[in-house]
């Protein structure tokens, strides 16, 4: 295992969730899974989607947690919900983001079952990780509402703080291109605002007014800077011999999320948004 710059409490609210969730395995076993997640979440590609993102999640659950039925699924799934991570594949974009939900559910099933952890209780906290493919819960789901609350809570951050979320999340997918990268993220945020709204659970609706001028004005700075980088393109184009403006370098920040999200090698079309 390697060497985590991680809250000391952190493996020890794991193993409480695990004994909570059900699971027999020993103290030893069940740590030894929680420093695999850690090692999985402080992997040097991740510039927003690492262990403060995971802490940051795991506070914002603990905020909602008045609402929630099982709080000890809800912060396992917190937990597993980035673990499989890769900004550099192709999909990651065209997909939403470098978080793949599929493979991270299938994790947690595999290991929360090793760990004694009841069956249906493993399959209830891959079904949350599951969710958050659309962060579109059922209203009446209210353990999966909050998860998908407090993964979107970033939106609502204070101004300095959305900066620099933003910027981590360009820096995680530098690999792509400025202006693909810009045009991807504004096709996003016009999703995000198009709904009628953000967060589901009561206790985070305080958070919709914030989160929607976060993402207008982002929306607005990303629009004005695709018009410049279009403009730059069509100069260079129409130039003798003229290269169009490279791309691949941090906006610091002028474009990132996901919910923070993505980035892709090829250009590939994004299809439905990925914020956190």
């Amino acid at each position: 295992m390697g060497v985590h710059d991680a809250p000391g409490w952190l493996l020890p609210a794991f193993s409480r969730s695990v004994v909570g969730a059900g699971g027999t395995a020993s103290p030893d076993e069940v740590r030894r899974t929680g420093e695999d997640l850690l090692d999985r979440w402080t992997q040097p590609d991740r510039h927003f989607h690492n262990v403060k993102h995971l802490v940051d999640v795991l506070a914002r659950v603990d905020e909602l947690d008045e609402e929630v039925h099982e709080p000890d699924l809800v912060r396992l799934a917190a937990w597993y919900h980035g673990a499989v991570f890769d900004s550099a594949e192709r999909k990651a974009y065209a997909n939403k983001g470098g978080e793949d939900e599929a493979a991270s559910a299938t994790l947690a099933r595999e290991q929360l079952t090793a760990l004694g952890v009841p069956e249906a209780r493993a399959e209830r906290v891959a079904a949350l990780v599951s969710a958050l493919v659309r962060h579109s819960p059922d209203r009446k789901d209210v353990d999966c509402a909050v998860l998908c609350d407090a993964d979107l809570a970033m939106l609502a951050a204070e101004p300095q703080r959305y900066k620099a979320y933003l910027h981590d999340v360009r820096a995680e997918y530098a690999h792509l291109p400025l202006e693909d990268y810009v045009r991807a993220r504004t096709r996003i945020l016009r999703k995000l605002l198009a709904r009628p709204s953000l967060f589901t659970s009561p206790l985070a609706q305080g958070w919709e007014e914030p989160a929607r001028q976060n993402v207008s004005a982002e929306l607005q700075r990303l629009e004005k800077e695709l018009g410049r980088l279009e403009a730059a393109s069509a100069q260079a184009d129409d130039g003798p011999g003229g290269d169009a403006p490279a791309g691949g370098t941090p906006a610091g920040g002028a474009a990132g999320e996901r919910s923070g999200a993505p980035t892709v090698v090829d250009a590939p079309q994004p299809t439905t948004p990925r914020v956190r």
